[in-house]
């Protein structure tokens, strides 16, 4: 199983503020709705609560210490571990956030897709500090400006582990 964490991260680390995210990039939700749909998704009940419902087309799966957490079309597990324990068998599983779901997979994710917003907003949530010369490796990197579908300037970044196959995996059909 391939754990990938996937992110919009602003130039100065935030990630969201006041449970929302802190600009309007719809190339953004656009790439992160193709590259989840079909596969396993871990978040934090605090992210679910944002995006306030389970995202159709995923196996949706929310980490809380909260036992009596339900919601319709969601598994809710007690740890990161948990978590990834119930998703086992699928091929890749992407981890949604938020900053404490980020920061317990960092060092076990084995890759990064980070849209990369070219601003500083304010904000109360950041990404997690990450080595991106002895621990991460950039391997591919697109550009865009803001245009009127999107706020900012933007980056898709794709990291892969330092040490881990490098190659993309090959689509199968």
């Amino acid at each position: 199983m391939k754990i990938t964490i996937i992110a919009a991260v602003a130039d100065n680390g935030v990630i969201g503020n006041h449970g929302q995210l802190p600009w309007r990039l719809s190339a953004d939700l656009k790439r992160f709705k193709a590259l989840t749909m079909g596969h396993a998704m871990i978040m934090g009940r605090k992210t679910f609560d944002s995006v306030g419902k389970a995202l159709p087309g995923r196996k949706n799966v929310v980490v809380t210490h909260n036992r009596d957490f339900a919601a319709d079309d969601v598994i809710t597990a007690g740890s990161l571990e948990s978590a990834l324990m119930l998703v086992q068998g699928d091929d890749i599983v992407f981890i949604a956030g938020g900053a404490e779901i980020y920061s317990q997979a960092l060092h076990r994710a084995d890759e990064m897709l980070l849209t990369r917003v070219h601003a500083e907003p304010e904000g109360d949530v950041t990404f997690p500090e990450f080595d991106d010369v002895n621990e991460w490796q950039l391997v591919d990197s697109e550009h865009f400006e803001a245009d009127d579908r999107n706020q900012y300037p933007y980056s898709f970044l794709t990291y892969r582990r330092v040490g881990a196959d490098l190659h993309p995996v090959a689509e199968s059909g």
